[in-house]
């Protein structure tokens, strides 16, 4: 089996992303509704939005709270070009920067809201933990974390997953990297990694199937 390079995957599928997730992924069509629910009614709402692809979280919170202010991250060039494209109107609310959110400095006390949505189910305990740390730092007091992912049904789906994902990193000799292989999580797997982040509250506010919308408070 080959892993492709993070940010070669999502490039290349640019064009086809949207298409593709609401044709192939199960909930599609309500996950982001949902997750846009959430979103508060207030002005100038300070979001930043970690993977946010050709937003299709966002085309949902705009139409929820036209004002908010938007700072997206995402490895993909491609895919943020198609926010711009959608979103021509308010580019003077939209940020959008092409980097890895692991490395990023998304500075302290900045956000009132951080949304990820189908983005972190590819990564480890540890890397999730650091970066939900990240995030909790970066929030205003009261601010919110909401994370729409796919996650594992059992322990044994994600033992086998993270457990694929080394051996096929060993055998093509692949040692450091973002590379495109699936490792979700157990809901309660994530909800713990949060509490140790330091969130006050983490909350399961929806689940269709295998994806799950959590909402955890500073």
């Amino acid at each position: 089996m080959k892993l492709e390079e993070m940010s070669s995957f999502f490039n290349n599928r640019a064009e086809d992303y949207e298409q593709h997730m609401m044709d192939n992924v199960e909930g599609a069509n309500r996950f982001y509704i949902e997750t846009a629910k959430l979103i508060p009614k207030v002005d100038e709402l300070n979001l930043l939005d970690l993977g946010c692809g050709t937003g299709l979280e966002l085309d949902e919170i705009f139409k929820i709270n036209p004002t908010v202010k938007v700072t997206g991250i995402d490895l993909s060039k491609d895919m943020l070009e198609k926010i711009k494209e959608k979103h021509s109107d308010k580019l003077n609310q939209i940020n959008l920067i092409v980097d890895n959110y692991f490395d990023y400095d998304i500075g302290v006390c900045v956000f009132d809201g951080v949304v990820s949505v189908e983005t972190l189910h590819h990564f480890t305990h540890e890397e999730k933990v650091g970066l939900y740390k990240k995030i909790f730092k970066s929030l205003k007091e009261n601010g919110f974390y909401i994370e729409t992912d796919y996650i594992a049904p059992n322990q044994e789906y994600e033992d086998y997953h993270f457990r694929e994902n080394e051996r096929i990193r060993l055998e093509l000799e692949i040692t450091d990297g973002f590379y495109h292989y699936d490792t979700p999580c157990t809901v309660e797997n994530q909800i713990q990694m949060l509490y140790k982040a330091g969130f006050k509250s983490v909350e399961k506010v929806w689940q269709h199937e295998c994806t799950v919308i959590l909402l955890a408070k500073k």
